[in-house]
């Protein structure tokens, strides 16, 4: 499926292949404060985006990013004027056309920033660990829309993990399924590489999260796919897709369901783009100066990554009060009735 991937995208880029679906296109607005910074990338990487979602998570200012399947690099420049001087991005994709043109516009995004904190490699995102990449060595890892068109999905988790610094947070938006694809969806090439071949049906994809060290998967934002072409629609069959934006963090001794400790947290604001109330998932929008409850692993969540200086944390882990009362499933509330059983999701 690597060729697959490729030669897909390589065609998108050099004019002669359209996508026919709305999976690999941001349909997200754009926040307000955010279309500023898109002036100031080069057209032609603007011109060539293909992602699914937003993965610029707040408090990014000074931090190591790396950008997984960046793409002609449009995250990578957004995310290297959110990082600022003192930050980092690196950006990895494994399609070279795309490469050839994030690199070209290297020099005109550094004159246009004032510094140039931006390097791309070419790798497999499954495959991190034969890239030049230290272990615990970043912040913050993003991918739009490319696990998905990952052959291992274990592995890419599994390399995320290992680069990621104690704390630290995945922060992705990818396609998922609500149920488990055939084999003659799964091995399509045409929609392997329209992003709906490889999307993983969701209680899968947070089992692999718990499997590699990521207990607690926290879904940000979702929104049904369009399968409007007739012919993919037919191949598809019944089943149903979602473009969904999650974030996990790299703390090992977050639980697998939510537990309550009588804890609570206040958020004292200091947020740039969070002023009223700070958004961690589609469960926790915590209001300024307000006083929220919080399961055991929401505290360490917040406590335990770089959140933590814009907080006030009351209660400790000395006393259990239970299961935490109003935990859900981290799949969307409109595809139906949650999976019975499941047990890994978000207060």
């Amino acid at each position: 499926m690597h060729d697959v991937v490729q030669d897909y995208y390589g065609r998108q880029l050099q004019g002669t292949a359209d996508l026919k679906t709305s999976a690999c296109c941001d349909a997200d607005a754009v926040p307000a404060s955010l279309r500023p910074l898109l002036t100031r990338i080069h057209p032609e990487v603007l011109g060539r985006y293909y992602g699914c979602g937003l993965v610029c998570p707040p408090l990014l200012e000074g931090c190591r990013v790396l950008d997984l399947g960046c793409g002609a690099g449009r995250d990578a420049y957004l995310l290297a004027q959110l990082v600022g001087p003192r930050g980092a991005v690196v950006g990895v994709d494994m399609t070279a056309e795309q490469l050839e043109v994030a690199r070209r516009h290297q020099a005109f995004h550094a004159e246009s920033f004032g510094y140039d904190n931006v390097t791309f490699q070419r790798g497999f995102i499954e495959r991190l660990g034969e890239l030049a990449l230290e272990p615990a060595s970043f912040d913050v890892v993003v991918s739009n829309c490319v696990v998905n068109l990952s052959p291992d999905k274990d592995a890419v988790l599994a390399g995320v993990h290992r680069l990621l610094k104690p704390g630290g947070e995945f922060y992705f938006a990818d396609v998922y399924a609500d149920r488990r694809l055939p084999d003659a969806v799964r091995s399509d090439r045409e929609l392997y590489g329209e992003c709906l071949g490889g999307a993983l049906y969701w209680n899968d994809f947070l089992r692999l999260a718990v499997r590699q060290g990521f207990a607690d998967a926290r879904l940000v934002t979702d929104r049904p796919i369009e399968v409007t072409e007739t012919e993919l629609a037919r191949r598809v069959g019944g089943a149903r897709f979602f473009s969904a934006t999650y974030r996990l963090f790299r703390i090992e001794a977050l639980e697998s369901a939510c537990e309550d400790y009588g804890q609570a947290v206040v958020y004292r604001g200091g947020i740039a783009g969070s002023p009223d109330r700070f958004v961690l998932d589609k469960h926790h929008a915590i209001e300024t100066g307000k006083v929220f409850p919080v399961c055991g692993n929401t505290y360490r969540m917040l406590r335990e990554s770089r959140f933590a200086p814009h907080f006030d944390f009351s209660g400790d882990f000395s006393r259990h009060f239970g299961i935490f009362q109003g935990c859900g499933i981290g799949i969307p509330f409109d595809i139906g009735a949650e999976p019975a059983g499941a047990t890994t999701g978000c207060c």
